[in-house]
């Protein structure tokens, strides 16, 4: 598949299949599972938007946050996990976005991250965007960027496998060489 027939084939939304689990870490660099279902929707020009919802549990039963992200993707070239796999970098230059779902999340973001924005509610949006954000790492003035990969195959969109030791996908050396499970559409 070239660049442009993927890029076709992407546009529309995907949604998670089942609730899923990615490694993650605490602030003492101990690793913990972090649970989300994602929607993903492409549009033309290389724009994109992505909902993440996150859970307590695996099963995706109770439900702490909503992280709202859009932006564009620039495409690098092939990725050589698969036949027609491109590298891909996700920018959030458009919005990002943290919705608390329940209380003890709300009142971890007060203590954590209450400079500079309003008080923290439960169903309450707050932008995020191009401002420091220190529960995601976030720095003021930066969009946030991932080095991804995007795979289609079978009408299943695959993006990279989180790296096991809790790594992100901040630079070229971390891009990942695995497939997570895939998206199909929504």
């Amino acid at each position: 598949m070239t660049v442009e027939q993927l890029q076709s084939t992407l546009v529309g939304s995907w949604r998670s299949l089942t609730p899923e689990v990615r490694p993650s870490k605490n602030p003492d660099g101990t690793l913990k599972p972090f649970y989300l279902s994602r929607h993903f929707v492409y549009q033309p020009n290389d724009r994109f938007e992505l909902t993440v919802s996150n859970f307590a549990d695996p099963y995706g039963k109770v439900a702490i946050a909503k992280i709202e992200i859009a932006g564009h993707m620039a495409w690098r070239g092939d990725h050589p996990i698969a036949s027609g796999a491109q590298r891909v970098d996700f920018t959030a230059d458009e919005a990002y976005a943290v919705t608390p779902l329940v209380p003890p999340f709300a009142d971890l973001l007060n203590k954590v991250a209450a400079n500079g924005y309003a008080r923290w509610e439960v169903g309450a949006k707050q932008s995020i965007f191009g401002r420091a954000f220190a529960p995601f790492g976030l720095v003021a003035g930066q969009n946030f960027k991932e080095y991804d990969l995007v795979y289609v195959a079978h009408d299943l969109l695959f993006w990279g496998a989180r790296n096991v030791d809790g790594r992100g996908f901040d630079t070229e050396e971390n891009r990942p060489t695995n497939l997570q499970i895939p998206l199909v559409r929504a």
